[in-house]
């Protein structure tokens, strides 16, 4: 266990979404819950009452109460939830539609513009109206190529209240990476945007849109959104129509928001397609919604006078994720582009402007925040700050350590992990517990997470493999294009029968608290004992010569070997003298297993477009094997540098 660097007051606990369910609990079911592991212990005991709750707890609308929880808790996948239900996804996130803000857009280059409840709902009925009248049904799928907008929001809510299901990317795709994707769903609709900015320079979209129309005759209408420029021309976009001009303006317009099914489809979120075309997940109105709504309300202790902001684009799950913010009546801060531009402060003279409460980021955007010079907490105003939230990796001690340092003393700060095929976490933040540095604070309520060894058993305060051994209703209902449901069943079953394996390696220790020490198909494996990459990248976060690296374990004289790769920060060479450093620093913090046998320089570290680094491809490429979709990757160019590393060849 790391140190302890906070916990709340019993003031705290007690104004926390999580107290109070816990007293709805205890009255409801006789229980004499005071903590959180008491009470997660009885929501992976009794499953069905928890959801029950939370579906009274977040009071969600449905026309249609449902007839049971779960039809059966044994099977995974395939169990069938809160069958007889009829509701719409986005009316639970329209209740309220008063004069409170509901979005505040800030785009790197321009100023904050604020949409009110009201104004949100009035957009989404036009908007709903306009795909009505073009023919749009329930099933249809509507796309978005969009940055993280207000009228990206606003498209997929109109959208989904009919129940068209929704999917989108961020426009910084390329023309494969989109049509990869939704090339498969064959969407009716578009939406976008004309072009986007990133670290001040401007990018034109309609120019690659015109490109993806030629691919993909599916799409009978583009709706185009100004961004970049007030109003654009796009008279070379087939079947275009400017966003204001799509509907007519009425204050009168309704939504009639079609009741459907709680399992209807709702989302089609993607693989990172790495290993081929990405997997098309399909995820359910009903499922995504009180999931969302017991991760935003319990673990994040959301409250309708939040001010929330998480850093994402449009093609990652934390986008979806933080847009249910609105069921819970929250302020939503969109933020599009660079967090560094124009200077390195910005993010957080954003926290300071619009008082954001609820502050959610990525580890890399914390590590990258700690090799510069700025000081948030002393810079700006932070008071109404109570919460960071950080994801996308593993946040090292050393950035546990940062935030409450040098931004905030009290606060919660909530490293959350789970992913795109989940739309969640299975490990998460808890209002009323403790933070220890480089700890997850607990499991999910009613996800039933354990770690595996190699022999498939449940271990505690040991590295295994992060398993869910009961359904939840948040998983994918069925995979796109997979009517038998054998790529769904490979994806996650195929280890263990029934049991979810997710692909990451963890370690849960005897209070509940969660350390993930990375992906465990990039899980490396020195003299048969399997470690974590997180720890290696831990220790080169801290190193002011490493600009990035990535680890690999390379098949060597009948074992493997650890291979570290690193980009040197601007102006410094890897000398021999910095790879006895690199290697006594892993040594001393990590352990001697840890050691690189090899630390070769490299011009760049290939990501995927979800920024996410691709172990797997680099480790392919350097036993000469086919990458096979380089079209996933944000700079596939990089991988031909490792392809020929004399150094690899020798001892």
């Amino acid at each position: 266990m790391g140190s302890l660097l906070w916990k709340p007051s019993e003031k705290r606990i007690k104004k926390s979404n999580m107290y109070r369910f816990m007293q709805f609990i205890n009255k409801k079911y006789s229980q004499d819950f005071s903590e959180y592991n008491a009470l997660y212990t009885w929501s992976i005991e009794n499953i069905p009452d928890f959801w029950a709750s939370i579906w009274a707890f977040a009071e969600i609308k449905a026309s249609r109460f449902y007839d049971q929880v779960i039809d059966d808790l044994t099977k995974m996948p395939g169990a069938k939830w809160f069958s007889g239900a009829q509701l719409n996804f986005a009316e639970n996130l329209l209740r309220y539609k008063d004069d409170q803000v509901a979005l505040i857009f800030k785009g790197e280059a321009q100023e904050s513009i604020k949409m009110t409840y009201r104004e949100l709902y009035l957009e989404v009925a036009r908007i709903a109206s306009a795909l009505k009248e073009m023919g749009v049904q329930a099933g249809d799928r509507v796309a978005g190529f969009m940055p993280n907008m207000p009228q990206t929001i606003i498209a997929m809510l109109a959208a989904t209240s009919m129940g068209a299901i929704w999917s989108s990317c961020s426009p910084d795709f390329g023309i494969k990476g989109v049509l990869d994707r939704f090339g498969q769903i064959r969407p009716k609709v578009l939406f976008t945007a004309n072009g986007y900015s990133f670290k001040g320079k401007s990018f034109d979209s309609l120019e690659r849109i015109s490109s993806i129309l030629k691919e993909l005759p599916s799409i009978e209408k583009v709706v185009v959104a100004p961004y970049t420029e007030q109003n654009p021309d796009i008279s070379g976009i087939k079947n275009s129509v400017h966003f204001k001009d799509f509907g007519t303006q009425s204050p009168d317009l309704k939504i009639e928001f079609e009741q459907l099914p709680f399992e209807h489809p709702l989302y089609i979120m993607y693989s990172s397609g790495t290993t081929g075309l990405p997997k098309c997940m399909v995820q359910s109105a009903g499922g995504i919604l009180i999931h969302h709504l017991k991760e935003l309300i319990l673990h994040t202790d959301l409250k309708r006078e939040d001010t929330i902001l998480y850093v994402t684009t449009c093609g990652w799950m934390m986008w979806n994720w933080l847009t249910s913010s609105l069921a819970v009546g929250a302020a939503l801060v969109l933020f599009d582009g660079n967090p560094f531009h124009p200077e390195g402060g910005a993010l957080w003279k954003l926290a300071q402007d619009e008082k954001i409460t609820i502050f959610g980021t990525s580890a890399g955007y914390l590590s990258a925040l700690q090799n510069t010079d700025v000081r948030p907490g002393k810079e700006y105003d932070l008071k109404p700050l109570r919460t960071i939230l950080s994801t996308g990796s593993p946040l090292s001690v050393e950035g546990f350590e940062y935030v409450y340092r040098e931004i905030k003393d009290d606060l919660q700060l909530a490293s959350i992990s789970g992913g795109t095929d989940l739309n969640g976490c299975f490990a998460l933040g808890n209002p009323m517990g403790p933070v220890y540095a480089g700890e997850l604070q607990c499991r999910g309520l009613a996800m039933n997470v354990q770690a595996f060894d190699e022999n498939g058993k449940s271990v505690i305060n040991r590295q295994g493999e992060l398993v869910c051994a009961s359904p939840f209703p948040s998983m994918p209902i069925y995979f796109w294009d997979d009517p038998d449901g054998q790529k769904y069943h490979s994806a996650y079953f195929d280890i263990y029968p029934n049991v979810w394996r997710h692909g990451d390696f963890i370690e849960i220790n005897d209070q509940g608290g969660v350390v993930i020490y990375g992906r465990s198909d990039a899980t490396l494996n020195p003299g048969g004992v399997r470690i974590g990459t997180a720890e290696i990248y831990r220790q080169m976060e801290q190193l002011t010569e490493i600009e990035d690296s990535i680890v690999v374990g390379q098949n060597w004289k009948n074992d493997v070997r650890v291979i570290l790769f690193v980009v040197m920060a601007e102006g410094v060479e890897l000398t021999d003298e910095i790879k006895n450093k690199i290697k006594q620093t892993i040594r001393l913090s990590a352990s001697p297993r840890h050691v690189p046998a090899k630390i070769v320089a490299v011009p760049g570290i290939p990501y995927t477009l979800n920024m996410k680094k691709v172990e797997l491809a680099v480790k392919k490429v350097i036993h000469h094997q086919e990458v096979l979709n380089k079209d996933a990757l944000a700079n596939p160019e990089l991988l031909d540098f490792y392809a020929d590393i004399k150094e690899l060849e020798e001892d």
